[in-house]
């Protein structure tokens, strides 16, 4: 006789190794703790998203198995026990607010406002849903409402870019800019090769479409589709960063947060810069090539078809 525990395992990593294509039902919200109308269009959005990924998870499942491990699928994933929350990371979308929410649901902070980004990134409060056993994110998966934020995938990439290689920083730099500079940059000066600082837009977009990069993907530009897995994960909420407040302070009402609670409007890091928009964008792509910016659409061409965003 096999304990329910076993039955549910072998279940859950079946599912999960691709044995099953298509995604599982949708879910209805609940929305049991909504009061008045006042979210009558975010919540029509939020179906249209909904029907939307379902819809193409469904055309898209059919013709591709994923074969992937159940602990690497949810590695992105916070988990919030209190309300019930799961939260897949995806930088440059509101992350970093995303995370001091959580605390404060959480019990960990009283407030967002007062929670420094070394606190949010470095802290480690927050668990994450595979530091569970096998059974714990199961149920996770299965009884929790599940959320990801995205962003326009052009926009999320210039914005990692600015942030990373246009700032001074530690890691990156020596990191990243070094080993790009080193093999796409035609006699870099020694000051260059030494740092890593500097790095050029163009420089980072070969480094991007490399398939021999000389150093490996890093999560602030990978794929939404390779951080999250939204074909496998069924998830009940789909926000944008083109309408964060929005659809962040609507989640906070599905999910029971406390009344005061509000989205932080505040940019986390480097405040007085410019935000990343598509005015923003156009100017760094007129560094590439036509096949270069086409290229680097096509990288992201599942990002632009699941989360229904228009690539030119």
């Amino acid at each position: 006789q096999l304990s329910d525990q076993q039955k549910m395992s072998e279940s859950s990593l079946r599912w999960f190794r691709g044995g099953v294509y298509l995604p599982p039902a949708l879910h209805p919200l609940n929305k049991t703790f909504l009061k008045g109308g006042k979210w009558k269009d975010v919540d029509s959005t939020q179906e249209k998203r909904r029907s939307f990924l379902h819809d193409f998870c469904k055309k898209y499942n059919s013709r591709k198995k994923l074969q992937t491990h159940l602990a690497h699928l949810v590695s992105r994933i916070y988990v919030e026990d209190r309300h019930k929350v799961l939260y897949c990371e995806v930088p440059k979308a509101g992350c970093s607010n995303w995370k001091r929410v959580l605390m404060v649901l959480n019990g960990l902070a009283a407030s967002a406002q007062n929670i420094s980004h070394d606190d949010v990134h470095y802290g480690k409060h927050l668990r994450k849903l595979d530091s569970y056993d096998l059974k714990g994110i199961y149920t996770r998966l299965n009884t929790y409402t599940k959320t990801i934020f995205v962003r326009d995938p052009m926009e999320r990439l210039v914005s990692a870019f600015r942030d990373k290689f246009e700032h001074p920083n530690s890691y990156y730099h020596p990191v990243f800019g070094k080993a790009i500079i080193k093999k796409y940059r035609q006699n870099a000066n020694e000051e260059a090769l030494k740092t890593g600082s500097g790095v050029k837009f163009k420089e980072f977009i070969q480094y991007l479409l490399d398939s021999h990069r000389p150093v490996g993907m890093d999560i602030h530009w990978e794929q939404v589709s390779k951080l999250c897995y939204p074909c496998l994960i069924n998830y009940d909420f789909i926000g944008k960063f083109e309408t964060l407040e929005e659809d962040a302070n609507y989640f906070l009402q599905l999910v029971g947060a406390p009344a005061e609670l509000k989205f932080p409007k505040f940019k986390d890091r480097h405040s007085s810069d410019e935000r990343t928009s598509a005015e923003i964008v156009r100017q760094y792509l007129k560094e590439l090539s036509k096949e270069e910016t086409q290229l680097a659409y096509d990288f992201y061409y599942l990002d632009y078809l699941m989360f229904n965003y228009t690539s030119p």
